[in-house]
Protein backbone atom coordinates (compact mmCIF):
# COMPACT_ATOMS: atom_id res chain seq x y z
CA UNK A 1 0.00 0.00 0.00
CA UNK A 2 1.35 3.37 -1.08
CA UNK A 3 -0.44 5.90 1.58
CA UNK A 4 1.81 8.51 2.81
CA UNK A 5 -0.32 10.40 4.83
CA UNK A 6 -3.11 11.54 2.43
CA UNK A 7 -4.13 8.64 -0.49
CA UNK A 8 -3.70 5.56 -1.49
CA UNK A 9 -1.73 6.48 -4.74
CA UNK A 10 -1.30 3.13 -6.38
CA UNK A 11 -4.73 2.60 -5.77
CA UNK A 12 -5.49 5.36 -6.88
CA UNK A 13 -3.04 4.79 -10.03
CA UNK A 14 -5.03 1.67 -10.95
CA UNK A 15 -8.05 2.43 -11.09
CA UNK A 16 -9.74 1.51 -7.86
CA UNK A 17 -9.98 5.46 -6.68
CA UNK A 18 -8.85 6.41 -3.90
CA UNK A 19 -10.00 9.20 -0.72
CA UNK A 20 -8.72 12.24 -0.54
CA UNK A 21 -7.51 11.98 3.31
CA UNK A 22 -9.64 10.24 5.58
CA UNK A 23 -12.94 12.55 5.58
CA UNK A 24 -12.44 13.95 1.89
CA UNK A 25 -14.30 13.39 -1.14
CA UNK A 26 -13.24 10.21 -3.74
CA UNK A 27 -10.89 10.41 -6.88
CA UNK A 28 -11.63 7.90 -9.74
CA UNK A 29 -8.62 9.33 -11.01
CA UNK A 30 -5.66 11.50 -10.36
CA UNK A 31 -6.65 15.10 -11.10
CA UNK A 32 -2.79 15.93 -11.98
CA UNK A 33 -2.75 13.35 -14.43
CA UNK A 34 -2.76 15.27 -18.19
CA UNK A 35 -0.90 12.54 -19.84
CA UNK A 36 1.08 15.55 -21.08
CA UNK A 37 3.76 18.16 -19.29
CA UNK A 38 2.14 20.10 -16.73
CA UNK A 39 1.76 23.55 -18.78
CA UNK A 40 3.90 25.64 -15.58
CA UNK A 41 6.59 23.18 -16.21
CA UNK A 42 6.94 23.71 -19.55
CA UNK A 43 7.08 27.56 -19.13
CA UNK A 44 9.84 27.20 -16.80
CA UNK A 45 12.10 24.87 -18.87
CA UNK A 46 11.28 27.33 -21.88
CA UNK A 47 12.64 30.08 -20.16
CA UNK A 48 15.61 27.76 -19.10
CA UNK A 49 14.69 27.33 -15.67
CA UNK A 50 16.59 23.91 -15.38
CA UNK A 51 20.06 22.51 -15.20
CA UNK A 52 21.06 18.81 -15.59
CA UNK A 53 20.66 16.70 -13.76
CA UNK A 54 17.67 17.26 -12.46
CA UNK A 55 15.54 15.26 -10.30
CA UNK A 56 12.10 14.77 -10.22
CA UNK A 57 10.58 13.81 -6.88
CA UNK A 58 6.18 12.53 -7.18
CA UNK A 59 7.22 12.35 -10.91
CA UNK A 60 3.34 10.18 -11.30
CA UNK A 61 3.58 8.80 -14.52
CA UNK A 62 6.31 10.79 -15.81
CA UNK A 63 5.34 13.38 -18.48
CA UNK A 64 7.04 16.22 -16.91
CA UNK A 65 10.33 13.95 -16.15
CA UNK A 66 9.78 13.06 -20.14
CA UNK A 67 10.02 16.25 -21.31
CA UNK A 68 13.00 17.37 -19.40
CA UNK A 69 14.69 13.89 -20.99
CA UNK A 70 13.37 15.18 -24.64
CA UNK A 71 14.91 18.51 -24.14
CA UNK A 72 18.31 16.80 -23.05
CA UNK A 73 18.71 16.92 -19.45
CA UNK A 74 19.99 14.17 -17.58
CA UNK A 75 17.08 13.21 -15.40
CA UNK A 76 15.66 10.49 -11.94
CA UNK A 77 12.65 10.78 -11.14
CA UNK A 78 10.64 9.03 -7.66
CA UNK A 79 7.52 8.28 -6.84
CA UNK A 80 5.76 5.85 -4.45
CA UNK A 81 3.32 4.72 -6.56
CA UNK A 82 4.54 1.37 -8.55
CA UNK A 83 2.30 1.12 -11.19
CA UNK A 84 2.57 4.81 -12.05
CA UNK A 85 6.46 4.09 -12.22
CA UNK A 86 6.03 1.18 -13.96
CA UNK A 87 3.87 3.11 -17.40
CA UNK A 88 6.38 6.15 -16.94
CA UNK A 89 9.21 3.38 -17.76
CA UNK A 90 6.73 2.46 -21.14
CA UNK A 91 6.32 5.27 -21.87
CA UNK A 92 10.23 6.36 -21.87
CA UNK A 93 10.85 2.91 -23.59
CA UNK A 94 8.00 3.42 -26.36
CA UNK A 95 9.58 6.99 -26.78
CA UNK A 96 13.44 6.09 -26.97
CA UNK A 97 13.92 8.26 -23.92
CA UNK A 98 16.76 7.36 -21.09
CA UNK A 99 14.78 8.18 -17.63
CA UNK A 100 16.40 6.54 -14.22
CA UNK A 101 12.54 5.89 -13.52
CA UNK A 102 12.59 4.64 -9.54
CA UNK A 103 10.28 3.62 -7.11
CA UNK A 104 10.92 5.71 -3.85
CA UNK A 105 9.91 7.34 -0.33
CA UNK A 106 10.55 11.26 -1.51
CA UNK A 107 11.04 11.62 1.96
CA UNK A 108 13.44 9.26 2.53
CA UNK A 109 15.08 8.91 -0.77
CA UNK A 110 17.53 6.01 -0.04
CA UNK A 111 19.97 5.05 -2.80
CA UNK A 112 20.00 7.99 -4.36
CA UNK A 113 23.15 9.88 -4.91
CA UNK A 114 24.31 13.27 -4.30
CA UNK A 115 24.87 15.85 -7.18
CA UNK A 116 21.81 16.90 -8.69
CA UNK A 117 21.59 20.72 -9.79
CA UNK A 118 17.57 21.04 -10.05
CA UNK A 119 14.56 19.17 -8.14
CA UNK A 120 11.22 19.53 -9.42
CA UNK A 121 8.12 19.04 -7.30
CA UNK A 122 4.93 18.98 -9.17
CA UNK A 123 2.50 19.10 -6.80
CA UNK A 124 4.16 16.55 -4.27
CA UNK A 125 4.81 18.85 -1.65
CA UNK A 126 1.25 19.19 -0.59
CA UNK A 127 0.39 15.68 0.04
CA UNK A 128 2.81 15.02 2.89
CA UNK A 129 2.54 16.39 6.84
CA UNK A 130 4.00 18.91 8.27
CA UNK A 131 6.65 16.39 9.85
CA UNK A 132 7.01 14.78 6.39
CA UNK A 133 7.31 17.71 3.99
CA UNK A 134 10.37 18.56 6.98
CA UNK A 135 12.23 15.20 5.69
CA UNK A 136 11.50 15.73 2.92
CA UNK A 137 13.10 19.13 2.17
CA UNK A 138 15.91 17.55 4.27
CA UNK A 139 16.38 14.54 2.00
CA UNK A 140 16.25 17.04 -1.49
CA UNK A 141 19.34 19.40 0.54
CA UNK A 142 20.99 16.04 0.90
CA UNK A 143 21.08 15.27 -3.01
CA UNK A 144 21.28 18.22 -4.63
CA UNK A 145 24.59 19.76 -5.54
CA UNK A 146 25.93 23.19 -3.68
CA UNK A 147 24.10 25.96 -5.28
CA UNK A 148 21.29 23.53 -6.51
CA UNK A 149 17.93 25.14 -7.44
CA UNK A 150 14.73 24.13 -6.30
CA UNK A 151 11.02 24.42 -7.92
CA UNK A 152 8.10 23.59 -6.19
CA UNK A 153 4.35 23.89 -7.07
CA UNK A 154 2.44 23.51 -3.96
CA UNK A 155 -1.49 24.20 -3.14
CA UNK A 156 -2.01 27.28 -0.53
CA UNK A 157 -4.28 26.73 2.34
CA UNK A 158 -7.17 28.32 0.90
CA UNK A 159 -7.48 25.26 -1.56
CA UNK A 160 -6.55 22.97 0.87
CA UNK A 161 -9.69 24.39 2.44
CA UNK A 162 -11.56 22.62 -0.74
CA UNK A 163 -9.08 19.37 -0.79
CA UNK A 164 -8.19 18.58 2.71
CA UNK A 165 -4.25 17.94 2.79
CA UNK A 166 -2.39 16.55 5.86
CA UNK A 167 -0.04 19.42 6.29
CA UNK A 168 -0.11 23.08 7.33
CA UNK A 169 0.04 24.92 3.65
CA UNK A 170 -0.39 28.54 5.18
CA UNK A 171 3.06 30.33 3.79
CA UNK A 172 4.83 30.91 7.18
CA UNK A 173 4.86 27.46 7.42
CA UNK A 174 5.80 26.96 3.91
CA UNK A 175 8.72 29.22 4.48
CA UNK A 176 9.83 28.33 7.86
CA UNK A 177 10.47 24.72 6.24
CA UNK A 178 11.87 25.85 3.61
CA UNK A 179 13.77 28.03 4.55
CA UNK A 180 15.86 25.51 7.15
CA UNK A 181 17.67 24.49 3.99
CA UNK A 182 17.01 26.22 1.19
CA UNK A 183 16.99 29.96 0.86
CA UNK A 184 13.65 31.15 -1.07
CA UNK A 185 14.10 33.10 -3.97
CA UNK A 186 10.53 33.67 -5.31
CA UNK A 187 7.22 32.47 -4.53
CA UNK A 188 3.84 33.96 -6.29
CA UNK A 189 0.60 32.11 -6.72
CA UNK A 190 0.54 30.54 -10.33
CA UNK A 191 -2.63 28.61 -11.69
CA UNK A 192 -2.19 24.87 -11.89
CA UNK A 193 -4.01 22.81 -14.89
CA UNK A 194 -5.71 19.50 -13.86
CA UNK A 195 -8.28 17.19 -15.42
CA UNK A 196 -10.99 18.14 -14.23
CA UNK A 197 -13.62 20.15 -15.83
CA UNK A 198 -15.36 22.70 -14.03
CA UNK A 199 -18.59 21.18 -13.60
CA UNK A 200 -16.75 17.69 -12.58
CA UNK A 201 -15.04 20.00 -9.60
CA UNK A 202 -18.25 21.28 -8.88
CA UNK A 203 -19.74 17.81 -8.03
CA UNK A 204 -17.00 16.78 -6.29
CA UNK A 205 -16.44 19.40 -3.97
CA UNK A 206 -19.64 20.46 -4.06
CA UNK A 207 -19.76 23.32 -0.98
CA UNK A 208 -16.19 24.58 -1.62
CA UNK A 209 -15.81 27.80 -2.83
CA UNK A 210 -15.21 27.11 -6.62
CA UNK A 211 -14.40 30.81 -7.32
CA UNK A 212 -10.67 29.86 -7.20
CA UNK A 213 -11.06 27.29 -10.28
CA UNK A 214 -10.88 29.16 -13.91
CA UNK A 215 -10.81 27.38 -17.22
CA UNK A 216 -8.30 26.69 -19.36
CA UNK A 217 -10.36 27.22 -22.50
CA UNK A 218 -10.14 23.32 -23.17
CA UNK A 219 -12.39 22.32 -20.63
CA UNK A 220 -9.70 21.54 -17.98
CA UNK A 221 -10.26 23.62 -14.33
CA UNK A 222 -6.98 25.70 -13.17
CA UNK A 223 -6.40 25.68 -9.49
CA UNK A 224 -4.08 28.16 -8.15
CA UNK A 225 -0.82 26.84 -6.52
CA UNK A 226 2.17 28.14 -5.29
CA UNK A 227 5.65 28.53 -7.49
CA UNK A 228 8.69 28.75 -4.95
CA UNK A 229 12.15 28.91 -6.38
CA UNK A 230 14.27 28.26 -3.59
CA UNK A 231 18.63 27.86 -3.90
CA UNK A 232 20.12 24.77 -1.16
CA UNK A 233 21.68 26.71 1.14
Amino acid sequence: MTDHGLMDFDALHGGGGANLGADGPRLDVAPWQLDEPQPLIVELADKDEFRGPVLDLGCWVGDNALLLAARGFEVTAVDIAASAIEQARAKASARGLDVDFRVGDATVLDGISAGYKTVLDSAMMHCLSDTDRQAYLAAAHRVAAPGARLHVLCFPDFVAGAFPMPGNLDEASLRRDIEVHWSIDHMEVRRYTTNMDPAGLKDLVPDASMELAVDDGQGRSLLPIWHITATRR
